[in-house]
């Protein structure tokens, strides 16, 4: 992928169901818009539904160079397998998470639809974490002549190793390769503490919107960024459980008139405003805890009576300082893609409390 990027390559990410879709815009949105300080934008899109045929999307869009990144390609529909197909046929690396003659098949070794939504989403962060240190690493990419010695920058606390002399570039590979894997125990360490310590509030918040779907509420949900689309993805796996639920991030008419003629932090209060009922219930989602968007919604919602879910990281901010919500899930960490994977634990199993998904899974 490095290599593709040096050579003025993107990344083309796309899935057809709303779950692949939610990890085609996750994806993108990280290596668009990287959490790392310092790490330069790197192109790219992802499609969806929205823009019609697949196949006739990415045939229209991607370019030998490109990356071509498949969710959802073994859909019963064929629709994500016909784009994949039109990608290879285009030239572009292809990479995919299903059995699909992809040069890289990542296919997690789970048949729980929810476990294996997990493990991808961390196979894409580190992926995109290792994209940054090859990029970087000039000695690592071909065609670029090594330095002798090469400062890390803000990448430093991810590959502490990379500040070391490039004139053996072997020693280097194996040490990512080595992080790859205490990449995996750090994370699930997290999901275990994000789910045993948080187990009393997981299971009060699933009472809570247990009840609000029998009385006729629904669900409201939010967040920034990579948040967003796991504010997504909670809401396609509630409605594909038959249970009402709005994304407030869905919307970019909305989203963009809000941020524009108010501001960006009342982007999903006017929503909460709109949409929101007493009973109803609001997901928020934020790495920090301390997005004034989110922060404002919560307290809309808390005026309008509806009840509060939060799962933030960190140690919670100001969400878990001044109580902001009704149940709070605390993540703590302070790496934002490994915040976001446990959070991911957090919401399948919010989901599954209240009303356990039907056999195989919802993907």
């Amino acid at each position: 992928m490095a290599e593709r990027f040096a050579r003025g390559g993107r990344l083309v990410a796309f899935g057809r169901s709303p779950a692949a879709r939610s990890d085609a815009r996750h994806v993108a949105v990280e290596f668009v818009h990287p959490v790392i300080v310092g790490k330069r934008a790197l192109p790219a899109v992802a499609l969806a539904g929205e823009g019609g045929d697949l196949a006739a999307q990415v045939a229209l869009l991607a370019r030998p160079d490109d990356i071509a990144m498949a969710f959802g390609a073994g859909d019963r529909d064929g629709e994500a397998a016909a784009a994949f197909a039109a990608a290879r046929e285009r030239g572009c690396l292809t990479i995919a998470f299903a059995r699909v003659s992809a040069e890289w098949e990542f296919v997690p070794p789970t048949a729980d639809a929810d476990i294996a939504q997990e493990l991808v989403e961390t196979l894409y962060h580190v992926l995109w974490e290792l994209v940054h240190v090859f990029f970087e690493h000039r000695g690592l990419l071909s065609g670029r002549a090594e330095r002798r010695s090469h400062d890390a920058g803000a990448s430093s606390f991810l590959y502490p190793f990379l500040d070391e002399r490039e004139d053996q570039l072997e020693p280097v590979v194996d040490d990512v390769r080595r992080s790859v894997l205490l990449k995996s125990a750090e994370v699930g360490a997290l999901r275990a503490q994000t789910l045993t310590e948080n187990q009393a509030a997981l299971a009060d918040a699933s009472a809570a919107l247990r009840g609000a779907f029998d009385r006729g509420g629904k669900l409201l949900a939010l967040g920034n960024g990579g948040s967003a689309t796991d504010a997504m993805d909670a809401v396609a796996d509630f409605r594909s459980a038959g249970r009402p639920a709005l994304d407030l991030t869905e919307d970019p008419a909305i989203l963009t008139a809000i941020a524009n003629d108010i501001g960006a932090d009342a982007m999903f209060s006017r929503q909460v405003i709109a949409h929101g009922l007493a009973g109803d219930v609001l997901l928020a989602i934020s790495t920090s805890g301390n997005s004034r968007n989110v922060v404002e919604a919560l307290a809309e919602a808390r005026r309008r009576e509806l009840v509060t879910i939060a799962l933030v990281g960190y140690d919670g901010g100001r969400v878990a300082d001044e109580a902001l919500a009704d149940h709070v899930i605390v993540t703590r960490s302070e790496y934002i893609p490994r915040i976001q994977e446990a959070q991911a634990s957090a919401y399948h199993v919010l989901r599954g409390l209240v009303e356990p998904p039907a056999a195989g899974g919802r993907r």
